[in-house]
Protein backbone atom coordinates (compact mmCIF):
# COMPACT_ATOMS: atom_id res chain seq x y z
CA UNK A 1 0.00 0.00 0.00
CA UNK A 2 1.64 3.58 -1.02
CA UNK A 3 2.84 5.29 2.09
CA UNK A 4 0.27 8.54 1.35
CA UNK A 5 -2.48 5.74 1.68
CA UNK A 6 -0.86 4.68 5.24
CA UNK A 7 -0.41 8.17 6.58
CA UNK A 8 -3.96 9.23 6.11
CA UNK A 9 -5.28 6.08 7.89
CA UNK A 10 -2.90 6.74 10.68
CA UNK A 11 -4.49 10.84 10.85
CA UNK A 12 -7.90 8.69 10.80
CA UNK A 13 -7.47 6.93 13.80
CA UNK A 14 -6.27 9.65 15.83
CA UNK A 15 -8.82 12.42 14.63
CA UNK A 16 -11.66 9.58 16.13
CA UNK A 17 -9.39 9.27 18.70
CA UNK A 18 -9.52 12.70 19.61
CA UNK A 19 -12.76 12.80 19.21
CA UNK A 20 -13.90 9.45 21.27
CA UNK A 21 -11.87 11.11 24.10
CA UNK A 22 -14.04 14.73 24.21
CA UNK A 23 -16.98 12.78 24.88
CA UNK A 24 -15.81 12.15 28.15
CA UNK A 25 -17.44 14.35 30.96
CA UNK A 26 -15.30 16.96 32.84
CA UNK A 27 -13.94 16.58 36.34
CA UNK A 28 -16.00 19.60 38.61
CA UNK A 29 -14.93 20.60 42.54
CA UNK A 30 -17.08 19.11 44.81
CA UNK A 31 -16.99 21.02 48.25
CA UNK A 32 -16.55 19.07 51.55
CA UNK A 33 -19.27 18.95 54.10
CA UNK A 34 -19.28 21.70 56.91
CA UNK A 35 -17.17 20.90 59.78
CA UNK A 36 -18.36 19.39 63.15
CA UNK A 37 -18.18 21.98 66.05
CA UNK A 38 -19.79 21.54 69.39
CA UNK A 39 -21.48 24.42 70.44
CA UNK A 40 -23.52 25.33 73.71
CA UNK A 41 -25.45 28.06 75.06
CA UNK A 42 -24.05 29.75 78.46
CA UNK A 43 -25.54 28.59 81.56
CA UNK A 44 -27.31 31.19 83.26
CA UNK A 45 -26.90 31.11 87.33
CA UNK A 46 -27.07 33.38 90.03
CA UNK A 47 -23.83 34.40 91.35
CA UNK A 48 -22.40 36.89 93.95
CA UNK A 49 -19.78 39.10 92.62
CA UNK A 50 -16.84 39.00 94.09
CA UNK A 51 -12.86 39.48 94.11
CA UNK A 52 -10.18 37.31 93.57
CA UNK A 53 -7.41 38.84 95.91
CA UNK A 54 -3.84 36.98 97.03
CA UNK A 55 -2.69 36.94 100.80
CA UNK A 56 -0.95 34.85 103.24
CA UNK A 57 -2.71 32.77 106.47
CA UNK A 58 -0.96 34.60 109.90
CA UNK A 59 -0.75 33.34 113.08
CA UNK A 60 -3.62 34.71 115.85
CA UNK A 61 -1.29 34.56 118.84
CA UNK A 62 2.85 33.67 118.83
CA UNK A 63 4.36 33.55 122.38
CA UNK A 64 7.99 33.01 122.98
CA UNK A 65 7.74 30.91 126.30
CA UNK A 66 10.66 32.04 128.48
CA UNK A 67 12.20 30.89 131.87
CA UNK A 68 11.29 34.14 133.95
CA UNK A 69 13.28 32.66 136.91
CA UNK A 70 16.86 31.38 137.31
CA UNK A 71 16.96 28.00 137.96
CA UNK A 72 18.34 24.73 136.54
CA UNK A 73 16.21 23.06 133.93
CA UNK A 74 15.20 19.78 135.06
CA UNK A 75 12.42 18.16 132.81
CA UNK A 76 10.66 18.84 129.62
CA UNK A 77 6.93 17.64 129.50
CA UNK A 78 6.47 17.60 125.62
CA UNK A 79 7.30 16.69 122.10
CA UNK A 80 8.90 18.76 120.33
CA UNK A 81 6.01 20.18 116.98
CA UNK A 82 3.08 18.87 119.29
CA UNK A 83 0.00 20.18 120.10
CA UNK A 84 -0.57 21.14 123.62
CA UNK A 85 -3.64 22.60 125.51
CA UNK A 86 -3.63 25.22 127.56
CA UNK A 87 -2.48 24.86 130.82
CA UNK A 88 -0.42 21.76 129.87
CA UNK A 89 3.19 21.37 131.88
CA UNK A 90 6.02 22.10 129.07
CA UNK A 91 9.24 22.79 131.42
CA UNK A 92 9.89 22.55 134.63
CA UNK A 93 12.70 24.50 136.30
CA UNK A 94 14.41 22.87 139.72
CA UNK A 95 11.22 23.80 142.57
CA UNK A 96 13.31 23.34 145.92
CA UNK A 97 14.46 27.16 146.76
CA UNK A 98 11.20 28.57 145.54
CA UNK A 99 9.45 26.04 147.29
CA UNK A 100 11.40 27.02 150.80
CA UNK A 101 10.75 30.79 150.12
CA UNK A 102 7.28 30.35 149.78
CA UNK A 103 7.34 28.11 153.18
CA UNK A 104 9.08 31.24 154.83
CA UNK A 105 6.76 33.68 153.50
CA UNK A 106 4.17 31.57 154.91
CA UNK A 107 5.61 31.43 158.18
CA UNK A 108 7.23 35.36 158.51
CA UNK A 109 3.32 36.29 157.37
CA UNK A 110 1.96 33.95 160.30
CA UNK A 111 4.54 35.58 162.79
CA UNK A 112 3.20 39.37 161.49
CA UNK A 113 -0.32 38.55 162.05
CA UNK A 114 0.42 37.43 165.56
CA UNK A 115 1.85 40.30 166.50
CA UNK A 116 -1.02 42.11 164.97
CA UNK A 117 -3.43 40.01 167.45
CA UNK A 118 -1.61 41.46 170.46
CA UNK A 119 -0.95 44.83 168.91
CA UNK A 120 -4.49 45.29 168.77
CA UNK A 121 -5.51 43.81 172.18
CA UNK A 122 -2.96 46.11 173.78
CA UNK A 123 -4.67 49.04 171.78
CA UNK A 124 -8.00 48.08 173.04
CA UNK A 125 -6.92 47.75 176.42
CA UNK A 126 -5.45 51.46 176.22
CA UNK A 127 -7.99 52.71 174.39
CA UNK A 128 -10.12 51.79 177.36
CA UNK A 129 -8.01 52.76 179.83
CA UNK A 130 -7.62 56.46 178.29
CA UNK A 131 -11.50 57.26 178.66
CA UNK A 132 -11.52 56.34 182.25
CA UNK A 133 -8.72 58.67 182.69
CA UNK A 134 -6.62 55.99 183.99
CA UNK A 135 -4.27 56.00 181.23
CA UNK A 136 -1.83 59.01 179.74
CA UNK A 137 -1.86 59.79 176.16
CA UNK A 138 0.89 59.13 175.35
CA UNK A 139 1.22 55.36 176.48
CA UNK A 140 -2.35 54.92 174.25
CA UNK A 141 -0.36 56.63 171.11
CA UNK A 142 1.84 54.32 171.26
CA UNK A 143 -0.20 51.23 171.70
CA UNK A 144 -2.17 52.74 168.30
CA UNK A 145 1.67 53.30 166.36
CA UNK A 146 2.37 49.75 167.29
CA UNK A 147 -1.13 48.35 166.05
CA UNK A 148 -0.62 50.27 162.88
CA UNK A 149 3.15 49.07 162.52
CA UNK A 150 1.83 45.39 163.13
CA UNK A 151 -0.91 46.11 160.42
CA UNK A 152 1.70 47.33 157.84
CA UNK A 153 4.19 44.37 158.64
CA UNK A 154 1.59 41.69 158.20
CA UNK A 155 0.58 43.43 154.61
CA UNK A 156 4.40 43.76 153.82
CA UNK A 157 4.62 39.65 154.92
CA UNK A 158 1.44 39.39 152.41
CA UNK A 159 3.39 40.85 149.56
CA UNK A 160 6.35 38.94 150.25
CA UNK A 161 3.96 35.40 149.99
CA UNK A 162 2.65 36.55 146.72
CA UNK A 163 5.94 37.24 145.12
CA UNK A 164 7.40 33.88 146.94
CA UNK A 165 4.17 31.77 145.55
CA UNK A 166 4.29 33.57 141.95
CA UNK A 167 8.21 32.63 141.27
CA UNK A 168 7.58 29.24 143.00
CA UNK A 169 4.58 28.90 139.94
CA UNK A 170 7.33 30.40 137.55
CA UNK A 171 9.30 27.29 137.97
CA UNK A 172 6.69 24.97 135.98
CA UNK A 173 6.45 26.91 132.43
CA UNK A 174 2.53 25.61 131.09
CA UNK A 175 1.09 26.78 127.81
CA UNK A 176 -0.52 29.92 127.75
CA UNK A 177 -3.71 28.65 125.28
CA UNK A 178 -3.81 25.74 122.51
CA UNK A 179 -1.14 25.54 120.03
CA UNK A 180 2.27 23.89 118.27
CA UNK A 181 4.98 24.07 120.44
CA UNK A 182 8.00 24.55 118.34
CA UNK A 183 11.40 22.69 118.85
CA UNK A 184 12.75 23.54 122.39
CA UNK A 185 16.12 25.54 122.48
CA UNK A 186 17.60 24.30 125.84
CA UNK A 187 18.40 21.00 127.52
CA UNK A 188 17.82 19.42 130.69
CA UNK A 189 20.39 20.45 133.16
CA UNK A 190 21.06 24.17 131.74
CA UNK A 191 20.88 27.02 134.07
CA UNK A 192 18.35 29.22 132.55
CA UNK A 193 16.86 32.72 133.74
CA UNK A 194 20.43 33.88 135.25
CA UNK A 195 20.50 37.26 133.55
CA UNK A 196 17.46 38.02 131.47
CA UNK A 197 14.81 35.77 130.68
CA UNK A 198 15.73 32.58 128.47
CA UNK A 199 13.70 31.99 125.35
CA UNK A 200 12.97 28.28 125.58
CA UNK A 201 10.60 27.45 122.95
CA UNK A 202 7.77 29.29 120.70
CA UNK A 203 4.10 28.18 121.31
CA UNK A 204 1.46 29.02 117.90
CA UNK A 205 -2.45 29.23 117.69
CA UNK A 206 -3.47 27.36 114.39
CA UNK A 207 -6.93 27.40 115.37
CA UNK A 208 -8.38 29.94 114.37
CA UNK A 209 -5.90 31.86 112.02
CA UNK A 210 -5.55 34.97 110.25
CA UNK A 211 -5.92 35.37 106.47
CA UNK A 212 -3.95 39.08 105.59
CA UNK A 213 -4.21 40.67 102.15
CA UNK A 214 -3.99 44.26 100.29
CA UNK A 215 -7.15 45.66 99.26
CA UNK A 216 -6.75 48.68 97.12
CA UNK A 217 -8.32 52.15 98.21
CA UNK A 218 -11.09 52.44 94.87
CA UNK A 219 -12.52 48.64 95.82
CA UNK A 220 -12.48 49.27 99.51
CA UNK A 221 -14.58 52.63 98.43
CA UNK A 222 -16.24 50.25 95.99
CA UNK A 223 -17.51 47.56 98.94
CA UNK A 224 -18.28 50.01 101.38
CA UNK A 225 -21.11 51.95 99.14
CA UNK A 226 -22.78 49.07 97.82
CA UNK A 227 -22.60 47.21 101.48
CA UNK A 228 -23.86 50.89 102.69
CA UNK A 229 -27.01 50.87 100.21
CA UNK A 230 -28.17 47.35 101.88
CA UNK A 231 -27.76 49.16 105.48
CA UNK A 232 -24.53 47.66 106.42
CA UNK A 233 -23.18 50.46 108.54
CA UNK A 234 -19.12 50.14 109.16
CA UNK A 235 -18.94 48.35 112.16
CA UNK A 236 -21.26 45.13 110.75
CA UNK A 237 -18.18 44.74 108.58
CA UNK A 238 -16.87 42.02 110.46
CA UNK A 239 -20.12 40.09 109.14
CA UNK A 240 -19.36 39.72 105.95
CA UNK A 241 -18.20 35.77 104.87
CA UNK A 242 -14.63 35.61 103.38
CA UNK A 243 -13.59 32.53 101.84
CA UNK A 244 -9.70 31.22 100.74
CA UNK A 245 -7.89 28.19 98.89
CA UNK A 246 -4.41 27.42 98.76
CA UNK A 247 -2.30 26.89 95.77
CA UNK A 248 -3.09 23.27 95.66
CA UNK A 249 -6.80 23.06 96.42
CA UNK A 250 -10.13 23.76 94.26
CA UNK A 251 -12.07 26.76 95.08
CA UNK A 252 -12.32 28.12 98.16
CA UNK A 253 -13.22 25.21 100.98
CA UNK A 254 -12.40 27.63 103.92
CA UNK A 255 -14.86 29.70 105.20
CA UNK A 256 -14.18 32.85 107.53
CA UNK A 257 -15.31 36.56 108.33
CA UNK A 258 -13.90 39.75 107.77
CA UNK A 259 -12.13 40.92 110.92
CA UNK A 260 -10.35 43.89 110.63
CA UNK A 261 -9.40 46.52 108.20
CA UNK A 262 -7.11 49.01 109.05
CA UNK A 263 -8.26 52.53 109.77
CA UNK A 264 -5.83 54.38 107.32
CA UNK A 265 -4.89 53.95 103.70
CA UNK A 266 -0.85 53.16 102.95
CA UNK A 267 0.23 56.60 101.02
CA UNK A 268 2.63 54.49 99.15
CA UNK A 269 0.98 51.83 97.53
CA UNK A 270 -2.55 53.10 97.66
CA UNK A 271 -3.83 49.94 99.60
CA UNK A 272 -5.57 49.43 103.09
CA UNK A 273 -4.32 46.14 105.28
CA UNK A 274 -7.74 43.79 105.68
CA UNK A 275 -7.82 40.55 107.73
CA UNK A 276 -9.81 37.91 108.26
CA UNK A 277 -10.39 34.74 110.45
CA UNK A 278 -10.80 31.15 109.66
CA UNK A 279 -11.90 27.90 111.97
CA UNK A 280 -8.73 26.01 111.31
CA UNK A 281 -9.77 22.71 113.91
CA UNK A 282 -7.87 20.52 111.23
CA UNK A 283 -4.64 22.82 111.58
CA UNK A 284 -4.23 22.42 108.01
CA UNK A 285 -3.51 26.62 107.36
CA UNK A 286 -0.39 27.08 108.42
CA UNK A 287 1.14 30.17 109.58
CA UNK A 288 2.71 31.97 106.28
CA UNK A 289 0.61 29.92 103.56
CA UNK A 290 0.20 31.77 99.95
CA UNK A 291 -3.64 32.24 99.71
CA UNK A 292 -6.03 33.01 96.81
CA UNK A 293 -9.28 35.28 98.96
CA UNK A 294 -12.52 35.87 97.63
CA UNK A 295 -14.27 38.44 98.92
CA UNK A 296 -17.71 39.63 97.81
CA UNK A 297 -18.48 43.36 96.54
CA UNK A 298 -22.38 42.97 96.81
CA UNK A 299 -24.59 41.27 99.15
CA UNK A 300 -26.99 40.10 96.35
CA UNK A 301 -26.62 37.63 93.96
CA UNK A 302 -28.09 38.28 90.15
CA UNK A 303 -28.24 36.20 87.21
CA UNK A 304 -25.43 35.78 84.95
CA UNK A 305 -24.49 34.18 81.62
CA UNK A 306 -21.28 31.44 82.12
CA UNK A 307 -19.08 29.61 79.51
CA UNK A 308 -15.92 27.80 79.75
CA UNK A 309 -12.88 29.56 80.77
CA UNK A 310 -10.89 28.23 78.13
CA UNK A 311 -13.16 29.16 75.11
CA UNK A 312 -12.54 33.04 75.24
CA UNK A 313 -9.97 34.14 73.43
CA UNK A 314 -7.94 37.06 73.29
CA UNK A 315 -6.68 39.87 70.98
CA UNK A 316 -5.21 42.86 70.66
CA UNK A 317 -9.05 44.55 70.60
CA UNK A 318 -9.75 42.23 73.98
CA UNK A 319 -11.72 39.22 74.36
CA UNK A 320 -13.86 37.33 71.91
CA UNK A 321 -15.60 34.39 71.95
CA UNK A 322 -16.56 32.62 68.91
CA UNK A 323 -20.70 31.93 68.08
CA UNK A 324 -22.74 30.42 65.69
CA UNK A 325 -25.67 32.28 64.06
CA UNK A 326 -28.53 31.35 62.48
CA UNK A 327 -27.14 30.46 59.40
CA UNK A 328 -24.58 28.29 61.14
CA UNK A 329 -21.71 30.74 59.81
CA UNK A 330 -19.13 30.93 62.78
CA UNK A 331 -19.30 34.82 63.90
CA UNK A 332 -16.61 36.52 66.58
CA UNK A 333 -18.41 37.81 69.40
CA UNK A 334 -16.76 41.13 71.33
CA UNK A 335 -17.26 40.41 75.17
CA UNK A 336 -16.35 41.79 78.63
CA UNK A 337 -15.45 38.50 80.67
CA UNK A 338 -16.37 38.78 84.55
CA UNK A 339 -14.91 36.51 87.92
CA UNK A 340 -13.36 33.14 87.26
CA UNK A 341 -15.48 30.25 88.80
CA UNK A 342 -14.36 27.31 90.31
CA UNK A 343 -14.01 24.58 88.00
CA UNK A 344 -12.70 26.73 85.04
CA UNK A 345 -15.80 29.02 84.53
CA UNK A 346 -15.90 32.53 83.68
CA UNK A 347 -18.81 34.65 84.20
CA UNK A 348 -19.44 36.52 81.13
CA UNK A 349 -20.57 40.13 82.00
CA UNK A 350 -21.33 41.78 78.74
CA UNK A 351 -21.98 40.91 74.85
CA UNK A 352 -23.49 38.02 75.53
CA UNK A 353 -27.27 36.28 74.55
CA UNK A 354 -28.69 34.06 76.76
CA UNK A 355 -29.90 31.76 73.20
CA UNK A 356 -26.14 32.60 71.28
CA UNK A 357 -24.78 29.09 70.74
CA UNK A 358 -21.14 29.39 71.80
CA UNK A 359 -18.44 27.05 69.94
CA UNK A 360 -17.41 24.74 72.86
CA UNK A 361 -15.00 23.10 70.29
CA UNK A 362 -11.03 23.90 70.62
CA UNK A 363 -9.65 21.64 67.62
CA UNK A 364 -9.67 24.84 65.19
CA UNK A 365 -12.43 24.09 62.82
CA UNK A 366 -14.58 26.63 64.10
CA UNK A 367 -12.94 29.56 61.51
CA UNK A 368 -14.88 32.87 61.38
CA UNK A 369 -16.72 33.60 58.28
CA UNK A 370 -17.12 29.85 57.53
CA UNK A 371 -20.20 27.47 57.16
CA UNK A 372 -20.39 24.75 60.08
CA UNK A 373 -22.33 21.92 61.58
CA UNK A 374 -23.23 22.82 64.70
CA UNK A 375 -23.74 19.89 67.52
CA UNK A 376 -25.62 21.17 70.42
CA UNK A 377 -24.20 20.11 73.95
CA UNK A 378 -24.23 21.81 77.17
CA UNK A 379 -22.11 22.87 79.84
CA UNK A 380 -21.38 20.80 83.00
CA UNK A 381 -20.95 23.02 86.26
CA UNK A 382 -19.14 21.80 89.21
CA UNK A 383 -20.83 21.72 92.52
CA UNK A 384 -18.23 23.95 93.87
CA UNK A 385 -19.63 26.62 91.45
CA UNK A 386 -23.19 26.48 91.60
Amino acid sequence: MPSRYRDAGLIVLLLSAAALAGCKPENQFVAPPPAEVSVAPPVQQSVQPFVELTGNTVSVATVDLVARVEGFLVGIDYKDGSFVKKGDPLFQIEPTTYDAKVKQAVAELDSAKAQLVQAEAEFTRQETLLRQNVSAQNTFDQAKAKRDSAKANVENNQANLIVAQTNFRYTKVVAPFDGIVTNHLVSVGELVGSSTPTKLATIIQLDPIYATFNMSEQMLLDIRARLGNANISPEDFNKIPLEIGLMTEEGYPHKGRLNYASPSVDSATGTVLVRGIFDNPSRGLLPGFFTRIRVPTDTKSAQALIVPDRVLAEDQAGNYLLVVNKDDVVEQRRVASGILLPGGLRVIDKGLAADDRVVISTNGRAIQGRKVSPKVTAIQVPAAAK
